[in-house]
């Protein structure tokens, strides 16, 4: 039984060092181009080698070259800060998307009669918490006594010779009429009513934004533009309305027709309203529509 084993060994042995001869010859004459003494052995050792080769160096381009990238499952550095900035940028735009069209949308429950005006807090147009003006201290302090006296005494000699006008806005009259009925905080009538013709143009008091210009059951054919300076218009009651949500108008540029549309109107006129960072404020003060 000993002597198989070594008698196998052995031949193993003989076979893995026998030299063995590679030789390539010209096929029309047999002349030897190349030969090359060969062993079992050493094509084991050479194959062992070149394939550990092979993958140190497919193990280095992997981990430590930009050729990584054209291997399927693999990601550029560049390519995953760009995704991680274009993440971020479509989260914030997303967050200001939502702010945006929570404003419009408080804005419209306003200007449609949805929210109780005396409720509005002085930071946002949506309702805030009522405080009882009976519950206030108006009694002012000694502090303020003091600059009172101080201001006063100022105004006295004060020639306002470096006095600059805070105007930032010069407001166009949508429309010129007869004024049926006059802005009256008390009443919460915050607009004027003006009397047309039908089919008048009205137009926009200056460069802004629209946005809203749709119909509503009870003020029927209703636009709003956003202007700089926290400014906003209302145009209600349109018989028919020649913007669309979104688009830029211009200073005297008709926005829509005034007609007696809604289940609020009385007749052929315009219902203006004007709006400054979130209250109404009386157009006659700024505007002249007669």
């Amino acid at each position: 039984m000993m002597s198989e084993k070594r008698l196998k060994r052995q031949l193993l042995k003989k076979r893995l060092f026998t030299k063995n001869r590679l030789v390539i010859l010209n096929e029309d004459t047999f002349e030897e181009i190349f030969s090359l003494k060969l062993t079992l052995m050493n094509v084991f050792v050479v194959a062992t080698v070149g394939a550990v080769l092979i993958i140190f160096v497919t193990s280095y381009i992997i981990a430590f070259t930009p050729l990584r990238e054209y291997i399927p499952g693999y990601a550029s550095s560049q390519l995953k800060k760009d995704a991680t900035e274009l993440a971020l940028k479509s989260d914030s735009l997303t967050n200001t998307l939502r702010k945006n069209e929570a404003y419009i949308e408080s804005i419209k429950r306003v200007l449609t009669g949805d929210l109780d005006y005396a409720k509005l807090s002085r930071d946002s147009i949506t309702a805030g918490q009522s405080v009882n003006a009976a519950e206030v201290d108006l009694k002012p302090s000694a502090e303020d006594l003091q600059l009172r006296k101080q201001v006063e005494q100022e105004d006295k000699y004060n020639l306002f010779e470096q006095a600059t006008s805070k105007v930032g806005i010069v407001l166009f009259p949508p429309v010129k009429g007869t004024i049926t009925e006059k802005y009256n905080a008390r009443d919460k009538h915050f607009a004027i009513d003006v009397a047309l013709a039908k089919d008048t143009p009205i137009k926009s008091v200056a460069n802004g934004t629209v946005i809203f210009a749709d119909w509503t059951p009870t003020n029927g054919n209703v636009v709003i533009l956003r202007h700089k300076d926290g400014i906003i218009s209302v145009y209600k009651h349109c018989e028919s309305i020649t913007r669309h949500q979104g688009d830029i108008v211009r200073t005297g540029e008709v926005i829509a027709i005034a007609g007696s549309t809604g289940e609020q109107s009385t007749g052929v006129h315009l219902h203006f309203e004007l709006w400054k960072d979130g209250y109404p404020i009386d157009p006659t003060q700024f505007i002249e529509f007669e």
